[in-house]
């Protein structure tokens, strides 16, 4: 059994009712004495975190699908298989198919793992899944038809998770940087003057691991596209990528930036959640095709990522969390690599610690609702690198990507009290502020960029 000592963050999740099936080890027990006793010092520190009044009742009021759920509003389709590529976030999906939660609202769940984005992508186009674990990215350019993408429509009713990706540097840029990306320019240029310039990985390019390191990359003064080689790796081939030397850096989900470091080939330059702190991670999509044949279908599965979800985030599953995911079927990796970050347990490789208040949650902070605001942050950086030419339609490609109304209806069946719509300014690392208002103007501020038309 795994022990770890219980992280002191003041963003910590109250646990909430149980709806763990299994039996509970001692050191879940343990944690949720602690946790109920600390609760009212810990809903009080939730509001320090940018956590709102209906962030805070609806983490009390966890929406748990009542019996007689699956009677009144059944699925239309019931066998199901979805798509996950070895990451972390694929988590809600994993537990609610196995702690049953599919189950409960009749729906027979098949969980298969792909070997890249890109085959995930054309699963979902062909119909050999139904619904899949995504790059956020990677829905709205298979709507548009960008990047080599099928013009496919694809929707995204549910968001899996924020926070928890890092950007990974090898061991021997140790001391040399560390989480300001400036100290990387005098090193790109003098690697771009010899002829031999430096790699940096991602995982497909429009996700968000291309988008964290682009935005990285060019906080420091380097040009992703002119200064560096952008490759794309698959997310479990990163670590051994690197191992043989065939990049300088990467940027990816968890395990692999914390196996990177226990293997001794590599260190954290900087969290995601550090460049973008509660920012948004993997969703949940399906085609606009099957959604709009099948809206019960898709309902249920979001009823069950929240009972999931809620199960996730109290803190005191997490050890029964990365002992299921680490399976073979699932990230093959061991569960104790994956858990320590889970719990905001962050050894960077390089002499830093940090217990960090902003790990990888699922489902509270409002983390669930498709927030049209990241779809236009998204499509602002298509547009700041060129992966569209002239302005794209921001208002009208969000609104047929990330469907509310879905995850409304759902949320108000199972009486859920999510946080709803948010439009307030996002400011990331480098002090830039972005206004959901104003997205094109955002992507033209950069002194970096590679506008198009």
């Amino acid at each position: 059994m795994l022990r770890l000592p219980l992280p002191r963050s003041r963003c910590a999740p109250k646990a909430p009712e149980s709806t763990n099936t299994g039996a509970e080890s001692s050191w879940s027990v343990t944690r949720r004495a602690f946790l109920s006793a600390a609760g009212a010092t810990a809903a009080a520190a939730l509001s320090g975190c940018g956590s709102t009044k209906a962030d805070s009742e609806s983490t009390v009021t966890s929406g748990v699908v009542p019996p007689g759920a699956v009677a009144s509003d059944g699925p239309e389709v019931k066998s199901l298989k979805f798509g996950m590529i070895a990451l972390t976030d694929c988590s809600p999906l994993v537990i609610a198919h196995e702690k049953g939660f599919f189950k409960k609202l009749g729906i027979e769940a098949t969980i298969s793992k792909g070997a890249s984005w890109a085959a995930i992508r054309d699963s979902l186009s062909t119909g050999d899944i139904q619904g899949t674990h995504m790059l956020l990215g990677m829905p709205i350019a298979s709507t548009m038809g960008l990047l080599g993408s099928p013009k496919k429509p694809l929707v995204v009713p549910w968001l899996l998770n924020r926070n928890g990706q890092a950007i990974t540097l090898k061991a021997s840029l140790k001391g040399k940087v560390q989480a300001d990306p400036k100290a990387l320019k005098p090193l790109v240029d003098a690697a771009k003057a010899a002829g031999t310039p430096m790699s940096f990985a991602m995982t497909f390019p429009p996700g968000t691991h291309a988008m964290w390191m682009r935005y990285y990359l060019a906080a420091g003064g380097i040009n992703p596209d002119s200064d560096v080689a952008l490759i794309t790796i698959p997310p479990p081939q990163m670590v051994q990528n690197m191992k043989i030397d065939k990049m300088d850096g990467f940027c990816v989900g968890e395990p692999w930036n914390a196996r990177a470091i226990a293997e001794n080939i590599g260190f954290t330059s900087l969290t995601t959640q550090e460049l973008w702190p509660d920012h948004p991670e993997k969703v949940c999509a399906f085609t606009e095709e099957f959604a709009e044949k099948n809206p019960k279908t898709v309902k249920a599965v979001l009823k069950a990522l929240h009972e999931a979800s809620v199960w996730l985030d109290d803190l005191g599953n997490r050890e029964e969390q990365c002992r299921i995911v680490s399976a073979p079927t699932y990230i093959n990796c061991p569960p104790e690599i994956i858990l320590g970050r889970m719990l905001g347990q962050y050894d960077y490789g390089d002499g830093r610690t940090k217990q960090d208040d902003h790990y990888m949650i699922f489902s509270q902070r409002n983390c669930n609702y498709p927030q049209p605001k990241y779809a236009k942050w998204w499509l602002s950086q298509f547009r700041r690198w060129g992966m569209v030419e002239g302005p794209p339609d921001y208002e009208g490609i969000v609104k047929k990507v990330f469907r509310t109304d879905l995850y409304e209806e759902a949320m108000k069946e199972i009486g859920y009290a999510h946080g709803g719509l948010n439009n307030d300014p996002e400011t990331l690392f480098d002090g830039v502020k972005f206004d959901p208002a104003q997205p094109e103007e955002y992507a033209a501020s950069f002194a970096i960029k590679n506008l198009k038309g």
